[in-house]
């Protein structure tokens, strides 16, 4: 069967330091779609963050570029296998230069924190009881 994949086009200000946050927090980066204006995070087998640096990144876009640090253009939200690789991915987030975002979420069923990476997007880290999703 197909896997759709998501490619997840993100203007960055400091290209470098954002490659370096997103491999702390453990994603590598695929050389073949990256050079000094693009950075290709690989998150999993079928989702990609693209890290555009802005003036590379208005190429592909007629509209203002938000600055993600007061605006919010999108939250991006990642499943985690178990509240512990949660608490695990935001924690490395925090010590790599993110911040916390919000409140963490805890509803026995469902467990979830978010952090903005250093240029402000917003990144939610959701785990679910796979037998309340069931039900």
């Amino acid at each position: 069967m197909y896997q759709q994949m998501i490619f997840v086009n993100l203007p960055v200000n400091n290209l470098d330091a954002s490659k370096k946050f997103f491999t702390e927090l453990g994603y590598s980066i695929n050389p073949q779609f990256s050079d000094e204006n693009a950075a290709s995070i690989v998150i999993s087998d079928t989702i990609v963050a693209m890290l555009l640096a802005k003036p590379f990144y208005q190429g592909f876009t007629k509209k203002e570029i938000a600055d993600a640090t007061k605006t919010s253009e999108v939250l991006l939200g990642l499943s985690a296998e178990s509240r512990e690789k949660v608490d695990e991915l935001v924690d490395k987030a925090l010590a790599a230069g993110g911040s916390a975002s919000g409140e963490p979420q805890d509803h026995g069923f469902m467990y979830g924190r978010s952090f903005d990476d250093p240029d402000g997007h917003t990144w939610e880290v959701i785990w679910m009881d796979p037998t309340a999703a069931q039900g």
